[in-house]
């Protein structure tokens, strides 16, 4: 291409020769190194006075080094009458920070959007930003080109029986980019999210909030009986025996009084369309969703109101169309330390309590005195504000933010005293699962989505694919011995080194985007559209 220089940062120098080789041009020349303080020093060495300019940095380990490597190097060509400068960023530093998760939090990626503007650059284009509504941080145009074509065509060529296949995403924040790789290949998907705050020991009711549930006699005392679910059938109406006979025992003159029938709920979702026509399907939870009645008699005015069905033949149709066929596909498990266990294994939390319950019971010592009853009140008290609080939400006020970070969840996954409950939505068994998201950090998340599918939902294969590698640590190395992944599924936006692809053995798979940002930089020199960059094409 005429008029045009592309040169290479320090950060993924494999990926600009690629993108060279494609366009059938040699990168342009420029000295980058280092003083003896730190400091980073550029001098480009090409002449580029009214060229295009595309500079080519990428994140890196070295994420702080490399960028500021870039904003000198745009402020160098601009300072070089450039006529225009580009930076080709396939991973965009600081994208997770896109937003403010905490109070006083820093929105840095909006900031780093401010840097770019501020040394010069007239254009930018990335690979899949972690939010794409991080556009709209520019004072420039974006160019967010997207992996999915090639991740598509990667399945369609690699995995066996690829049309059973199902697209999962390991938390809820994914499930955009799930669903349209679904969409693109024509496959369901499914979804898994994990939850700390639903453990066994997370409720605590004491006696007060127990008085608040518990249904009133006509006399207005509170009744102390639990409820009695009364057994229930699809096909035969039973009768339900109110609550208040349980506990106060009338005359057999009471016996004679109409009861109220249950009424399933009626809601459109519990249908089933199969073949275009209704199916009408049983479920075991269909049973056990059930409310137990009152009789007008004894309920209260407002009750009885709320609780008659305006019309007693609506609910015989309502017992035989709707059911709860769907959450069969709904599979629950536990987490402990992020990985699946059985339901007979002890809860960390559990033991805790027990542990503690243990000793207070114990007779005391000769050398320790019993502690006294004002202080046990004052500690158990300060417990259970201590579990509501993190129950309920933040100190502050308010509920948890529904999607949360992936720092906090691996953060909960490791932590060896919380339990973790994980949900699988959707039927995975006997197909091969494709867990897809942005970028891979942290093993944590990946190998719980994982296992829940093999251990609990009885998948075949499970590739774990992502635009970005970043892996974190010992990342690659843990995900590859588990047993559960099969493959590990990256492209070559962010530079793996060779000691890492090493730890992952024959599991570990690099898509070049080479050609595909060799194709972006070609249509925005040409000033051509790039919408079909966006495309499947078989």
């Amino acid at each position: 291409m005429r008029q045009t220089q592309i040169f290479s940062g320090s950060s993924h120098p494999a990926l600009v020769d690629g993108i060279c080789n494609r366009l059938g041009m040699k990168a342009g020349k420029a000295e980058l190194r280092k003083f003896a303080n730190g400091e980073t020093s550029v001098q480009i060495q090409t002449s580029i006075r009214d060229q295009d300019v595309f500079i080519v940095q990428s994140g890196s380990e070295k994420i702080n080094d490399m960028l500021m490597e870039l904003l000198i190097m745009i402020s160098a060509c601009k300072g070089g009458s450039a006529k225009s400068v580009t930076a080709v960023m396939p991973y965009f530093p600081y994208s997770r920070q896109s937003k403010k998760k905490q109070h006083r939090g820093a929105i840095t990626a909006r900031m780093v959007a401010n840097l770019l503007d501020v040394a010069g650059v007239n254009h930018v284009i990335t690979i899949d930003l972690h939010a794409s509504q991080m556009q709209g941080f520019f004072k420039c145009p974006v160019d967010n080109l997207i992996a999915e074509p090639l991740i598509a065509r990667w399945i369609r060529n690699n995995v066996p029986n690829w049309r059973e296949a199902v697209i999962v995403s390991k938390n809820p924040g994914g499930t955009k980019r799930v669903t349209s790789l679904a969409d693109a290949l024509k496959l369901s998907f499914g979804i898994v999210t994990t939850d700390r705050r639903r453990t066994p020991t997370s409720v605590h009711w004491g006696e007060d909030s127990l008085n608040m549930y518990q249904p009133m006699g006509m006399d207005g005392s509170y009744e102390t009986a639990s409820t009695a679910e009364a057994p229930m059938d699809e096909d035969v109406d039973a009768d339900v025996t109110p609550i208040t006979s349980l506990t106060n025992p009338k005359p057999d003159v009471e016996k004679e009084k109409p009861k109220l029938r249950a009424r399933a709920v009626s809601n459109p979702l519990h249908r089933r369309s199969v073949n275009g026509s209704t199916e009408k399907t049983s479920s075991p939870l269909s049973k056990s969703t059930r409310v137990d009645s009152i009789s007008e008699a004894d309920a209260p005015k407002p009750l009885q109101r709320s609780m008659t069905a305006p019309n007693s033949d609506q609910g015989d149709e309502a017992d035989d169309e709707y059911t709860d066929e769907r959450a069969r596909d709904v599979i629950h498990g536990r987490l402990i330390q992020g990985h699946i266990v059985d339901d007979s294994h002890p809860s960390p939390a559990l033991s805790a309590v027990s542990s503690v319950q243990h000793r207070s019971t114990q007779p005391p010592s000769d050398d320790c005195e019993p502690i006294p009853d004002h202080m046990m009140s004052s500690f158990i008290s300060n417990a259970s504000s201590l579990r509501r609080r993190e129950t309920s939400g933040h100190a502050l006020g308010g509920t948890y933010d529904a999607a949360a970070s992936s720092e906090e969840e691996e953060q909960d996954l490791k932590n060896p005293e919380y339990e973790t409950m994980v949900t699988l939505v959707g039927n995975v068994k006997g197909k091969p699962v494709i867990i897809l998201d942005d970028m891979i950090d942290k093993s944590g998340s990946w190998i719980a989505a994982a296992e829940t599918v093999v251990k609990r939902g009885g998948a075949t294969k499970v590739y774990c694919m992502a635009t970005h590698g970043l892996f974190g640590g010992d990342c690659l190395e843990e995900m590859a011995n588990c047993d559960c992944i099969d493959k590990i599924v990256v492209t070559d936006t962010f530079p793996i080194s060779d000691v890492k692809k090493a730890e992952a053995r024959d599991k570990l798979v690099v898509m070049n985007v080479e050609n595909l940002l060799a194709e972006a930089i070609r249509r925005n020199h040409h000033g051509e559209s790039i919408s079909q960059l966006f495309m499947h094409i078989d």
